[in-house]
This record gives C-alpha cells, sequence and structure tokens, in this order.
C-alpha cells in the first residue's frame, strides 16, 4: 500500500500578515512625499492592464484634489519599490505631478506581494483575470503551494462539507465579499475559458457576459464577443447565439438538399469519368448504417 502524500503546512500568520498591510495601505497619514521619478513600479504588479481611459479621468481627479490616499512603497537597493499605489503614481505622471505622497514600510518580498495583492483585490476596476489571479495566489500563499496546485486543492476543498483549512479560507476571502466556496465554483473555471475569451475579459468583459460566451460553441464565440463589446446584454447575447445556431442548421440541410439533388441528377452522372464513377460508388457504399437502412425501405 503506497504511503498517503504529506499534506502541505498551512500558513497560519497569512491573516495576521494581509490584515497588517492591508491597514497600513488605508492610512490617511503619509510618511513623507517623494519624487514621482524616484519610484520604481513592482515587477510583480498583479494588474496587467492599465486602462487609458479611467487612467485619464484618475489623473483629471488628481489635478483638481491631488492624491487622497498615499502610495504604499518599501525601500530596495534600487530605490523605492511600490508595493500598492501604482494606478496612482501613473495618473500623477499624466496630470504632471512631480511628488507624491508615500507610506514608506520595511517588508519583505511575501509581505510586499501579499500586501499588493490585496490592495489591488479592494479595486472595483480590476479586471475579472486578474481578480481570479491574484486570489488564487493569496490562496498559495496560505495552503503553501504553487498556484497550479492550489487551485486543484481549493476545488478539492470546495466539495467537502467541513474541511479542516475552512476556517483559514474563509479569512482570507471576507475582506473581499465573496465566499471562498463561491469562487472555487464559478469564478475558477475561467482558467479554463478559450484564449480569445480571456483576452476580452482582460479588455473589462463582465464575466456574466463571459459565461454566456463560453458555453457556446467555439465557432461563435468570436462573433458573441464581438456583439458584447457593441454591448449586448446576456439576454441579446443569448438571442443572438440561437440565431447562429439555427443558421448552421439551415446550412446542414442545404448541404444534405444539394447532395441529393447532386446524385439524382442524369445529366451530370453521365459526364462523370469510369474513375470518378469508381470513386463515386466507393464513397457511397462508406454511407452511414442509418442511411442505408432508410434506403432500403
Amino acid at each position: 500500500m503506497s504511503a498517503r502524500a504529506k499534506r502541505p503546512a498551512m500558513r497560519p500568520d497569512l491573516s495576521a500578515l494581509l490584515s497588517s498591510t492591508a491597514e497600513a495601505g488605508k492610512a490617511a497619514v503619509p510618511t513623507g512625499t517623494l519624487p514621482v521619478s524616484a519610484l520604481i513600479p513592482s515587477a510583480g504588479q498583479p494588474r496587467r492592464a492599465f486602462d487609458d481611459r479611467t487612467l485619464g479621468e484618475l489623473a483629471q481627479s488628481l489635478r483638481v484634489h491631488g492624491i487622497l490616499q498615499p502610495l504604499l512603497v518599501r525601500p530596495t537597493a534600487q530605490g523605492h519599490e511600490i508595493v500598492a499605489g501604482e494606478r496612482r503614481w501613473r495618473a500623477a505622471q499624466l496630470a504632471g505631478l512631480t511628488e507624491v505622497p508615500v507610506i514608506i514600510r520595511e517588508m519583505g518580498d511575501q509581505e510586499a506581494r501579499a500586501a499588493s495583492l490585496v490592495e489591488n483585490l479592494q479595486r472595483e476596476n480590476l479586471n475579472l483575470l486578474d481578480e481570479v489571479d491574484a486570489k488564487l495566489e493569496l490562496v498559495s500563499m496560505l495552503l503553501g503551494v504553487k498556484p497550479d496546485e492550489a487551485r486543484i486543492q481549493l476545488v478539492r476543498l470546495s466539495k467537502k462539507a467541513e474541511p479542516e483549512e475552512a476556517a483559514p479560507l474563509d479569512a482570507l476571502f471576507q475582506p473581499f465579499g465573496e465566499g471562498w466556496r463561491t469562487f472555487a465554483k464559478n469564478k475558477l473555471r475561467i482558467l479554463n475559458w478559450p484564449p480569445l475569451l480571456l483576452d476580452a475579459l482582460r479588455e473589462g468583459l463582465p464575466f456574466t457576459l463571459g459565461a454566456v460566451i463560453a458555453g457556446a460553441p467555439q465557432e461563435h464565440q468570436e462573433a458573441l464577443i464581438d456583439r458584447a463589446k457593441e454591448g449586448a446584454s446576456r439576454a441579446e447575447l443569448r438571442a443572438e447565439l440561437g440565431r447562429l445556431q439555427a443558421h448552421r442548421e439551415d446550412g446542414r440541410d442545404a448541404n444534405w438538399q444539394k447532395v441529393a439533388i447532386q446524385l439524382t441528377n442524369r445529366r451530370w452522372a453521365s459526364t462523370l469519368s469510369a474513375q470518378e464513377r469508381t470513386a463515386l460508388e466507393k464513397w457511397i457504399a462508406r454511407m452511414p448504417e442509418v442511411l442505408k437502412l432508410a434506403l432500403e425501405k
């Protein structure tokens, strides 16, 4: 009998770490100010896309009101790295600001990473794919495994009534207003969606519309994505899918009718060479059994 695989050790300190870093990011009183040119964006920034339109709107707001929430930064050998607030830093440059308020904290790599993930997850305009990846990475920190393994474990745990990991996972997801079971059941599945649909999610396609498109045949997905970008609702996407599928079935019926008409066309048959007739007879001999039975009747 094979030995049972050892379960990875849980990280009981992660909840405290997340709590402390989240509070640090919300602090209203900055440590001081730093030139925008002195700040370095994190190479591990969870947000992979910055929308130009909303960034411009934020820049306009900063020109009028200034930066109300300081950036969280940490000192490194290269300078001051942005832990939380890269979007504000980018908008500050667009607004022509030369300095920004900051909170400077000594932080290790994992603490900084956790703080960055939490800060991004609390932003309303984070796209769904970045949200899923960020939450999955936090789960991987908690379980002490890589994100791919965390994904498998989270799905497995969600199917258990009362897993011993439930309490730490509840605490982890509590600030995000979403249960970990709901996340595992509904949102994790987007990682299996086709690349074209994932690209649309990165560009801001809502999850509810993506779910409709993901359930459609692959040949219709591009057309449905285009309709969604034009502002179609879920009901309109479902109606469009029905229309596309009906058109496809009509096309199939038309093809069958064309084949039947061609095979009964004596003038066309008389133009076939001996080699073409032989090939056609072999093709007919391979017809499905259901068609053979129908012809016998």
